[in-house]
């Protein structure tokens, strides 16, 4: 049956090269028709919209969040402003929490930040211990690449003054060797891997939920880059999209969690290839974070001789996972933020050919903090992907500036560089490994990538600023090639109708006040599936 809508009478911005603005489009069956000026319409018959000059982009694409932990902080204590600004404020969050779910429950909390805290540091087991000591905490930092736990939680795990170190993780310990509740890259999956996990109901009801939270925020299309947990979140995507959820989804699976049974994510590779749903390959780590000192450098981190970080990737992880992704012809995924780590990564990977198809990038390279104009040059030349989140320095800001200082954080994320030098870019946030109320917004991303300016108004480097055009090709249509999307990102003929109107136009909207930009309505296929009341 025939369903066909023209959008009349808008800015629209289609982020195709050849036809970059338009007025008005021709929507048919859930795809593009035609798109023009309005003068131009074709005579049809057809149910007409009147966009009274509002501005339209394609739907966002976030080509690295993690929608399956965004899923599961449901119910977890949001440490972040406007909500938590100190210890002591989280500690009256848990004690809230403890009283509503009784003894015993884990309680469990995300995005902590020292840098907004009033402390100016972590918290550990003696501060958590205060708030409750007769069930285990679980507080998760920012970046996810670290765990503060109390005294219960690591009884319950078996640690102690006599635990070692696992490869690639650290224990921190007091002068005695006593840990101290924080846990660092690996060594978190000691407490993580005995933390109770939500029910198939719970977690089918929470992806629901992101998803009604992201077409809010204009995502049309999104990934699950893995839980650091190790859970698989493919049946609960699969059931919420039966269910309502419209996002296209595609899902990585972390192979230091599956690369003893790579039958199965060959099997979900398969099967789900041209789904709404789809596996699109497998993730690795290969170093830690910058907000937590973990990312592996080539120079010291501030205030150190010799502290650059650390590698937690081991050569045979890396050369099993490329070889899985070359026999099932799908993407390869890789965490470097430290110029060692992503040298690492691409002097590797650019020894292959690629082994995916034409329109889909067989690596990508996530983050990518401070790369060597070596590791920009073989990335330009073997097509290997670089994704980015421009949310990262807007939002914690404080602990770039503490770990790296201001002069050397200027030169980090160097997205107008990497362009010119023809390095393949896309733009996303992370979600929910940042330190933001609202991690999943591309419009704090987009704000910063054109202002280079942090939140609280340091300069992060305009020279790296790009222009507003840019930005937004950069969170579509880039952002769709980064993820293997075919036919979004662009409102062209022949392309997917997905699309957002916002209340003013981000073109002409000065940058500053970007953010302030709010999604009036989300299309999907051509279905409005979000009007803002």
């Amino acid at each position: 049956m025939r369903n066909s809508r023209a959008f009349i009478n808008g800015k629209i911005f289609t982020s195709d090269d050849n036809n970059p603005y338009a007025e008005s489009m021709i929507v048919e069956n859930g795809m593009i028709k035609w798109v023009g000026k309005t003068k131009d319409i074709p005579d049809d018959d057809f149910d007409v919209t009147d966009l009274q000059g509002r501005c339209v982009l394609p739907g966002f694409i976030d080509a690295h969040m993690h929608a399956g932990m965004l899923a599961e902080q449901s119910g977890q204590i949001s440490c972040l402003p406007p909500l938590i600004h100190s210890i002591e404020e989280l500690s009256d969050s848990i004690k809230k929490l403890r009283r509503e779910q009784g003894q015993g429950k884990w309680i469990r909390g995300w995005g902590y930040d020292e840098g907004k805290m009033e402390e100016r540091r972590l918290i550990n087991r003696y501060d958590l211990d205060e708030a409750c000591n007769d069930s285990p905490i679980a507080i998760t930092r920012t970046c996810a690449h670290i765990m503060m736990v109390n005294s219960v939680a690591l009884k319950l795990a078996g640690i102690d003054r006599n635990t070692p170190d696992p490869q690639g993780g650290r224990i921190d310990r007091d002068e005695n060797g006593e840990p101290v509740g924080i846990l660092r890259e690996n060594a978190k999956e000691l407490v993580s891997s005995i933390i109770p996990v939500m029910s198939d109901e719970e977690m089918d009801a929470a992806v629901l939920a992101v998803g009604e939270l992201l077409s809010s925020q204009g995502i049309t299309s999104a990934t699950d880059m893995g839980s650091l947990e190790g859970k698989d979140h493919y049946d609960s995507f699969i059931k919420a999209s039966a269910a309502g959820f419209r996002q296209r989804m595609a899902l990585y699976y972390i192979w230091d969690f599956f690369g003893d049974k790579p039958e199965y994510v060959s099997d979900r590779i398969k099967k789900s290839r041209d789904g709404r749903i789809s596996a699109a390959g497998l993730k690795l780590l290969a170093d830690g974070s910058v907000s937590g000192r973990t990312a592996w450098m080539d120079i010291p981190y501030l205030g150190s001789d010799e502290d650059c970080g650390m590698p937690v990737c081991t050569d045979e992880l890396l050369d099993s996972a490329i070889d899985f992704c070359r026999e099932n012809k799908c993407q390869l995924s890789v965490h470097a933020m430290g110029t060692r780590a992503i040298e690492r990564i691409v002097e590797r990977v650019g020894k292959e050919d690629s082994w995916t198809a034409d329109c889909v990038p067989f690596a990508r390279v996530e983050h990518v903090t401070e790369p060597s104009e070596k590791a920009i040059d073989i990335a330009a030349e073997k097509g290997i992907m670089f994704v980015t989140q421009p949310n990262f320095l807007y939002a914690e800001i404080e602990s770039y500036i503490r770990n790296l200082g201001i002069h050397r954080l200027r030169r980090t994320y160097p997205v107008r560089h990497m362009l010119q030098k023809g390095v393949k870019l896309a733009f996303s946030t992370d979600a929910p490994a940042t330190a933001w109320a609202v991690p999943s917004d591309p419009l704090p991303c987009i704000k910063f990538a054109v202002t280079r300016c942090a939140y609280d108004g340091t300069d992060c480097g305009r020279d790296e600023a790009v222009d507003i055009e840019t930005a937004v090709k950069l969170y579509t249509r880039f952002s769709a090639e980064a993820a293997g999307f075919e036919k979004v990102g662009q409102l062209r003929k022949g392309f997917h109708a997905d699309f957002i109107v916002l209340d003013r136009d981000i073109m002409t909207e000065t940058p500053e006040n970007i953010d302030e930009i709010k999604v009036l309505e989300t299309y999907i296929n051509g279905e409005a599936v979000y009007i803002r009341k």
